[in-house]
C-alpha cells in the first residue's frame, strides 16, 4: 500500500545557485536539466545506497523539458517531484514538476519534464535488465 507522499511522488529541493542564472535573471534553459539531475539523485539513491544500481551504468536515452513560466534566483530552493510514468525491461522514465520553493502543490508548474533512464553495464557496453528489486522499487513510485 503506497503512503500519501508516494502517490504523488518523491519531493525534494534545490538550491539554485547564481550560476544557473542567465542574463535574463532566469534559470537558464541548459542548467535546468543539470537541477533535474540534481533533484532524482537523493530519489534514486535512497538512503545512500542505490536503489537502481546507477553506478554500475545506465544512459539518459530521452529527454523533455517544458518551460511553462520563468523560475529566478529568488524562487530557490526549487520544489521538485518526481514519480515513476513507465517502467520496461531495460529502462524506465521518471516525469518531474518543478515549482519554486514554498508554492503550494497546486500552482501550475514552472517547469514539467521526463526523462529515460536505460540501465546500462558498462563492462559490455550493452544494456541490461532492470533487476526485480530496481522495478520493484520503481513501480512503487508509479502515478495512480
Amino acid at each position: 500500500m503506497k503512503d500519501a507522499a508516494e502517490q504523488f511522488g518523491f519531493r525534494t529541493e534545490v538550491v539554485v545557485r547564481w550560476s544557473d542564472m542567465d542574463a535574463f535573471q532566469h534559470v537558464n534553459h541548459a542548467r535546468m536539466v543539470t537541477l533535474l539531475e540534481e533533484a532524482r539523485i537523493p530519489w534514486l539513491f535512497a538512503d545512500g545506497r542505490p536503489t537502481v544500481n546507477l553506478r554500475d551504468g545506465a544512459v539518459i536515452a530521452d529527454l523533455h523539458v517544458r518551460y511553462r513560466g520563468q523560475l529566478r534566483h529568488e524562487d530557490s530552493p526549487l520544489d521538485v517531484v518526481m514519480w515513476t510514468e513507465q517502467v520496461r525491461a531495460v529502462d524506465f522514465t521518471i516525469g518531474y514538476e518543478v515549482r519554486p520553493g514554498g508554492a503550494p502543490v497546486d500552482t501550475p508548474p514552472a517547469i514539467v519534464a521526463s526523462t529515460q533512464i536505460a540501465a546500462f553495464d558498462i563492462g559490455t557496453q550493452r544494456l541490461r535488465r532492470l533487476t526485480a528489486a530496481e522495478r520493484e522499487f520503481l513501480q512503487r513510485w508509479r502515478r495512480d
